[in-house]
This record gives structure tokens, C-alpha cells and sequence, in this order.
């Protein structure tokens, strides 16, 4: 008796089959609550963003108003965010970096008008577009050797730890003394106190039983909880330190948009205002730091999102040339350059595997152009815990290091050490680089470096020296 097999085919809906959900081992629902983690994660930006822009005044003494720079930040973020899930089909989100945002504010501003700096900012989204497109971008990715790049992972995982404990007040800056020499310290005087503080414990704990217990949902049932019981103890008792965010019932829900920033741009008027040097140094600046700390996010997210195959990221060239027109929409929109967000790992903890993630993202973003009041009611207290457990997530990429060699053990020490302490990515890819390329050098191994890791370094050691410039 002959018994027929009859093959069955598992019909796929027409998102999961563009986003690649069931390839990539996600379901709809993870996409969901990963895209809506990611968001909640980084919606501070929405009112950060205002506060470091609004902070300074140009060169004629104009200042912008929070209501232009709000909209233009959650604009910028909700269609670059989009596109990335769209084109890029990662979950990455994008939105006004922060650092390079104060660039612009206390460097660039003082010496030109907005619509200058803001025309900077475009030329920079072009040059890394290009760099995109014709390839650089990627083929210089590609070349930093693996152990660097696990390094960047690591780093950034202790990166994004220290600016949870940072942004909650679990960890503060010691105040400039005389007879102090610790930079930092816990709490305000060295003791944790207040009700803050406790919420962010609460939260992190939390975070930590579901994490290890692999509640589906865990970081975004953490966050919530954390944010409910905020906006409670915050009801009954008022108690201080919540930083810029206070978790207050808002008194109204909708907000109207001010688009009066959007294409208010003035391309090349910033080299006559502040020289050709000082503008070229600044566009520089702007360029090298948009590229490797964008670099370093992409490379050690997806990593952690399990979309790296054989050191390299799938659809790289895609994921690059989104990253790029982020930051020429943040120059075109007023509301500094776009980059992809270190909160995407929030995303990632929860599940985020797919574009889909960023498109719910950036769709959460649109909508906050009228809903900045719901925004406003997350405290970061609540949010930082999310932080901290995904920073400690990525410090499990150590193990992957030949930590026995010590041609790369120093660079990547490096690498590791200086982007949580000195708060940049950036400063981290060069020093490990240019500390690579000179160990293999003065070992005589010239072929391991080739010229494009040696450029880089020549590059990086330009870029720390061009302080001098600005002064």
C-alpha cells in the first residue's frame, strides 16, 4: 500500500511575509510590544530636545520656542522611524541625538543664525548619504576588525547602563571641590533617598524578576507599573527630583503643532558667518560623529537582535542610507540631526525583531505631534531601569573577545572604557582604532592595517585635535 505525503505550506500574511517576522523568529504581537517598548524608552526626546535647542540663542540673539522644536523632534523621529522599519526593515529607531544636539545649541548657533546651523546639518545628512550609496559607509564598517567591533557592543551596553543610572539619580555628579576626588558618586550625597529614587529601584527590580523569569512583555509591564505608581506617590506626596520629567496627570491631551521650523534651512550661510575653517571643522565634527556613533548603535543592536551573519548586519546599505536621510530630515525640520537610538535595544529585549517594531515606533511618534501631554506623564525614573537590565544584556557579547591577545585586548579595552566615560561613541571607535593601528605597526605587521584602517586612524586623531579649532 503506497500512502501519499501531501506537503503542507504555512500560508503567511502579507506583513509578516515583507517584514520577514516568522523568518527572523518574531510574531506580530512581539513586534508590537518591542516597537511600543522602544517608544516609551525614548519619548524623553520629545522633551529633551526643547531644552537643549531652546537653551541658546544664535548669532543675532534669536531663540527657538519649545513648541517649534517639540514638533520638529517628533516629526523628524516619525519619519525616519518609519522609514527605517519601510526600507531599512530593522528595529531601529531614529531621533535628535543627544550630544551632537548640543553641538549645534553652544557651538554652532553662537557663531551663525539657525537656519545656518540647522543648513550644516543638511550638507552633513548629504555627505553621509553619499558615503551611503556609493558604499564608503559600509566597506569601512567591514573593515573594523570583529573584536572591535564586539568592543563597540560592550561598550555601549556600559554606555546606555551608566545613563539609566545617571538619568534616574542613582548615580550624580560630584560636585567640583577641592578636597573631592571621586567624579561621581551615588544619590545626591553619597545615600540613595527620596521617593524617585525608590520608584526607579521598584522598577528595576521588577524588571529584573520578569526578565529572568521571560515574561513576555516584561520591560513594557516594568516601565508601565513603575510609571503608574509614579504618577500616584507623586499625587499624594509631591516629593522633588524627578528631573524633567514630573509624572503628573496631564490637564489636557491634545497639542497643536508648530511647523513653522520645517525647511528653515540656509545651506552654505554658515561658512560666511563663522569662516571657512571654523564652519569646515564643524561639519567635520558633525559628519565623523553622525557616522561611528551611528555605526556603533546599529552594529551592536542588531547584534543583540540576532541579525548579524558572519560580522556583518543584514541589509546594512539599507539600514545606512535611512540613517543618513535622519540626519538631513533633522537638519531640514529644526530639530538637529537624526540618529539611530541606543533605546532600540529596549525594543529588542522585548522581542523586536522586524521593521514592523520601528514602524510602530514611528507611527507612536507622529501621533505624539498632538499627544505631547501623554508623552510628558513618563518619568525617566520609570524608564531608565530598561536601560540598566538591556546594558547588562549586551555585556554578555565579552565572552566572544580574545581577551588572550594582546594585539587587540588594549584597543578594545579601550573601546569599551572610554565611550561610558566619556559619554561618546565616537571617542570610543577612535581610540581603540587608532590604538590598534599603532600596535600593529610598531610590530611591523603594516599588511594587517591596510590603508583604509589606516586613514581611519589618521582621521580620528584629526578629529581629537580639531578642538583646538573651536577655541
Amino acid at each position: 500500500m503506497i500512502q501519499l505525503r501531501t506537503r503542507t505550506t504555512v500560508r503567511r500574511s502579507p506583513v509578516d511575509r515583507f517584514f520577514g517576522i516568522s523568518r527572523r523568529g518574531s510574531s506580530v504581537g512581539q513586534e508590537i510590544r518591542g516597537g511600543l517598548t522602544t517608544f516609551v524608552a525614548m519619548c524623553y526626546i520629545v522633551l529633551l530636545n526643547p531644552l537643549i535647542l531652546g537653551a541658546s540663542a544664535d548669532i543675532t540673539g534669536a531663540r527657538l520656542s519649545t513648541e517649534q522644536v517639540t514638533t520638529a523632534t517628533a516629526l523628524a523621529a516619525g519619519v525616519t522611524t518609519i522609514l527605517m522599519g519601510l526600507f531599512g526593515r530593522a528595529p531601529l529607531a531614529l531621533a535628535a541625538g543627544l550630544g551632537i544636539n548640543g553641538v549645534v545649541a553652544f557651538q554652532m548657533a553662537p557663531e551663525m543664525t539657525w537656519a545656518q546651523a540647522f543648513g550644516l546639518v543638511v550638507l552633513e545628512g548629504v555627505c553621509i548619504v553619499l558615503m551611503a550609496v556609493s558604499g564608503v559607509r559600509e566597506r569601512i564598517i567591514n573593515a573594523i576588525p570583529m573584536p572591535l567591533k564586539t568592543a563597540i557592543t560592550v561598550g555601549i551596553g556600559l554606555y546606555i547602563a551608566l545613563v539609566g543610572l545617571v538619568s534616574a539619580g542613582f548615580v550624580t555628579r560630584t560636585p567640583d571641590a577641592a578636597d573631592s576626588t571621586v567624579p561621581v558618586r551615588m544619590g545626591l550625597d553619597g545615600h540613595l533617598s527620596g521617593w524617585p529614587i525608590l520608584i526607579f529601584c521598584i522598577g528595576l527590580l521588577l524588571m529584573i524578576v520578569l526578565v529572568s523569569r521571560r515574561t513576555p512583555g516584561a520591560v513594557l509591564i516594568s516601565i508601565v507599573v513603575a510609571t503608574v505608581l509614579a504618577v500616584v506617590v507623586n499625587a499624594v506626596w509631591h516629593p522633588r527630583g524627578w528631573g524633567l520629567v514630573e509624572p503628573n496627570v496631564p490637564t489636557h491631551v491634545v497639542a497643536t503643532p508648530d511647523f513653522s521650523l520645517l525647511g528653515h534651512v540656509d545651506l552654505f550661510g554658515g561658512f560666511a558667518s563663522a569662516g571657512p575653517v571654523a564652519a569646515c571643522v564643524f561639519l567635520f565634527t558633525l559628519v565623523l560623529s553622525g557616522f561611528f556613533d551611528a555605526m556603533g548603535t546599529i552594529t551592536s543592536v542588531s547584534e543583540e537582535a540576532g541579525l548579524v551573519r558572519d560580522g556583518r548586519v543584514d541589509g546594512m546599505g539599507r539600514i545606512l542610507l535611512v540613517d543618513g536621510f535622519g540626519a538631513l530630515a533633522g537638519g531640514l525640520t529644526g530639530s538637529a540631526p537624526n540618529t539611530v537610538f541606543l533605546e532600540s535595544a529596549a525594543g529588542v529585549g522585548e522581542g523586536a525583531r522586524t521593521g514592523l517594531a520601528s514602524v510602530v515606533t514611528g507611527a507612536l511618534f507622529t501621533v505624539t505631534l498632538f499627544l505631547t501631554p501623554i508623552a510628558a506623564i513618563v518619568p525617566a525614573q520609570a524608564a531608565a531601569p530598561a536601560l540598566v537590565v538591556i546594558g547588562g544584556m549586551m555585556m554578555a557579547q565579552a565572552r566572544r573577545i580574545p581577551w588572550q591577545d594582546i594585539d587587540v585586548a588594549i584597543p578594545v579595552f579601550l573601546v569599551a572604557a572610554v565611550i561610558p566615560f566619556t559619554y561618546s561613541i565616537t571617542n570610543g571607535i577612535g581610540a581603540g582604532l587608532i590604538a590598534y593601528v599603532l600596535i600593529k605597526l610598531a610590530k611591523g605587521r603594516v599588511r594587517e592595517v591596510g590603508w583604509l584602517l589606516g586613514g581611519l586612524a589618521v582621521v580620528f586623531a584629526v578629529y581629537f585635535a580639531s578642538g583646538a579649532f573651536m577655541r
